[in-house]
C-alpha cells in the first residue's frame, strides 16, 4: 500500500458545526463541492458532485459513509477526479476518508480540532500521482473550510 494523506484544521465553532460541515449537503456545498447527496447514516450515500452537466465524472457517485457517530467521526468511501478514474473508480476496495473531531475549549469559546486521514493508496506510480494530486487537493480544501467558519485564513 501507498502512503496516507493526514491533515489537520482548527475550526473556531462546536463539534455539532463541524460535523454539519461534513455531513448536511448545503454546509459540504461550501466548501467543498459545488453539488452534494448526503445521508449521514452509515451505508448511506456520500455522493459530491463537481462536474454537475456529467455527474458520472469528477464525483464520488455511488460512495457510502463507512461508519458515523454524531460529532465525534465519519468515515466514507473516496473516488478520483476523470485523471485518475480509470484505476481509482474501480478500486476494491476504493480509498477511504476518515475525519474525527476533537472538541476543546480555547478561552471561554468552543473550538474543534479536525483530523481528516484519506487512506487506500495503492503503490503503483500512477496511484503516488494521484495521492499527491489529492494532498493539495484536501489541504487547499480545508483552508477553504477554515475560511468559512473562521472568518479569515488561518495562519496555524
Amino acid at each position: 500500500m501507498g502512503g496516507i494523506i493526514y491533515h489537520s484544521i482548527h475550526l473556531r465553532c462546536d463539534v455539532r458545526r463541524a460535523f454539519e460541515m461534513f455531513t448536511v449537503n448545503e454546509q459540504v456545498q461550501s466548501w467543498l463541492a459545488p453539488s452534494a447527496n448526503i445521508e449521514p447514516e452509515e451505508g448511506g450515500r456520500y455522493e459530491l458532485f463537481w462536474d454537475l452537466e456529467n455527474r458520472e465524472h469528477d464525483s464520488t457517485t455511488g460512495c457510502q459513509v463507512t461508519a458515523i457517530e454524531q460529532d465525534r467521526f465519519l468515515s466514507f468511501e473516496w473516488k478520483g477526479p476523470r485523471q485518475f478514474e480509470q484505476f481509482m473508480n474501480d478500486a476494491d476496495p476504493l480509498t477511504h476518508v476518515v475525519v474525527f473531531l476533537v472538541p476543546y475549549e480555547e478561552g471561554s469559546a468552543d473550538s474543534t480540532e479536525v483530523h481528516l486521514i484519506h487512506s487506500g493508496w495503492r503503490s503503483s506510480p500512477e496511484w503516488e500521482e494521484a495521492r499527491q494530486w489529492f494532498e493539495r487537493v484536501w489541504s487547499g480544501a480545508l483552508e477553504e473550510l477554515e475560511r468559512q467558519v473562521n472568518g479569515r485564513a488561518s495562519n496555524e
